[in-house]
């Protein structure tokens, strides 16, 4: 069993903050139970692009309001409490936010939260020793 309370991780290595958002990385590889879990804040007035090649990202909205653009579609999509999408096919997407985004983020595979964003908005599939 594995507690983990969310303050407990700020300024830790497990505390990512990246620009427009930050990422509190609550399971990670290393826990060996085949998924990572973030809960995640993204900044009012900001747009950031992702494109995780390498990895299915579901996302739930729990606060906060902004727009989801997939950018191989161009469609855009309303993030509001109670959204959840999944990025199942190496989607390129972006986030603007408009209110302060709040959400809670599964990855598989499961980030070591050693990876960053490239050029591309792509994480790298790191694993662990």
């Amino acid at each position: 069993m594995k507690v983990v309370k969310l303050d407990d991780l700020d300024g830790t290595e497990q505390d990512v903050v990246h620009g427009n958002w930050q990422s509190r990385r609550m399971v990670l590889a290393k826990d060996k139970v085949g998924f990572s879990f973030h809960i995640t804040v993204l900044k009012a007035g900001t747009s950031s692009e992702f494109w995780y090649a390498n990895h299915v990202e579901c996302v739930y909205v729990y606060q906060g309001k902004g727009t989801l653009t997939n950018r191989d579609t161009g469609e855009d999509f309303v993030l509001e409490p109670g959204t959840m999408y999944l990025l199942d096919d190496a989607d390129k997407h972006t986030v603007t936010v408009e209110e302060e985004i709040h959400c809670a983020c599964v990855f598989n595979p499961p980030v070591t939260g050693r990876e960053v964003h490239d050029e591309h908005g792509v994480y790298p599939v790191l694993t662990e020793d």
